[in-house]
């Protein structure tokens, strides 16, 4: 990963700090940014369904998650220090403490082979695994290391190492088929549009053998990675708007990112976030202003 860009001073009061470094890991890691707040009133975070999978190293406690806000304060919440998440087609729910700390990486779902050593459809199963019990004792190794380093760089670099590492020692054994690849790549170019005829076409498949062999490899289906693929580009419009002091257009958004109408878009906001477009912003405002999701997915 490149050098790191962000503050790593605390000013006094709320602190709401992300920083980001450019991930050198061939496409493997889309995003990886470092977090930290301290001093902020406890709250629930919306953890969105996206195109890719989830990776954390929590350097402030565990992560507490559920499937649905009352289930974060019960007894059978989710607790732990290594997320591994999967993807997924509703929010999940994550208790926001006064004061938390760690890493997030944003991970291809087809390098899970390589760097979780499964394949993503393995982990649909769940809405957040333990990364000790996915990635093993290594990963318990690396994140103690992580909670003892003192900057970003020093933590990023231990990081982009250890999943160095993973990745070659996989070899062959992580190989995806090509026509689910190419498939994903086709999804990706078209932003999410097309149909499941076309893209199946494309690959020389059947559409019900393409789905079957995508879902097994990914967790979902074609037609769910498209609609997760235009809504992270539609998302990414948003907060853009927003970072540069404007007010979203929605209905333009929605013609851009490839969206029948404005309703259209508003749906899709609801099945993955519980919200409408106007109420995600204003619940994540401050996030967004920090930079907390400009993650480097666009």
């Amino acid at each position: 990963m490149g050098a790191p860009t962000g503050r790593e001073s605390e000013p006094p009061g709320e602190v709401r700090e992300f920083v980001r470094a450019a991930p050198h890991l061939d496409g493997m890691v889309v995003s990886a940014v470092g977090y930290r707040s301290a001093n902020v009133r406890p709250a629930l975070h919306r953890g969105l369904p996206s195109p890719y999978l989830t990776l954390i190293f929590s350097l402030d406690g565990p992560v507490v998650s559920g499937h649905t806000p009352e289930q974060v304060h019960a007894a059978d919440a989710a607790r732990t220090d290594i997320v591994v998440g999967g993807l997924h087609q509703r929010p999940a729910y994550v208790l926001q403490p006064e004061h938390e700390a760690g890493i997030q990486l944003s991970v291809h779902p087809l390098a899970a082979r390589r760097l979780l050593g499964m394949p993503a459809g393995e982990l649909s199963d769940e809405l957040v695994a333990s990364g000790a019990d996915v990635l093993g004792r290594d990963a318990c190794e690396i994140h103690e290391r992580l909670c003892a380093q003192g900057t970003w760089s020093e933590r990023f670099a231990l990081v982009t190492g250890y999943l160095q590492r993973r990745a070659a020692a996989a070899g062959r054994t992580a190989e995806v088929r090509s026509e689910v690849g190419e498939a994903w790549a086709w999804l990706a170019r078209h932003r999410g549009a097309g149909t499941l005829d076309g893209l199946a076409a494309h690959v020389a498949l059947s559409p019900r053998r393409l789905t079957t062999l995508f879902r097994a490899e990914t967790g979902i289906a074609p037609k769910q990675a498209a609609r997760l693929i235009r809504f992270q580009h539609a998302r990414g419009a948003v907060v853009r708007a927003v970072t540069a002091g404007h007010a979203p257009d929605l209905a333009r958004v929605a013609a851009d990112c490839g969206y029948y109408d404005h309703s259209h878009l508003v749906r899709d906001f609801r099945q993955y976030t519980d919200l409408t477009p106007t109420g995600w912003l204003a619940e994540e405002c401050r996030n967004i202003q920090a930079g907390g999701h400009r993650n480097g997915e666009e």
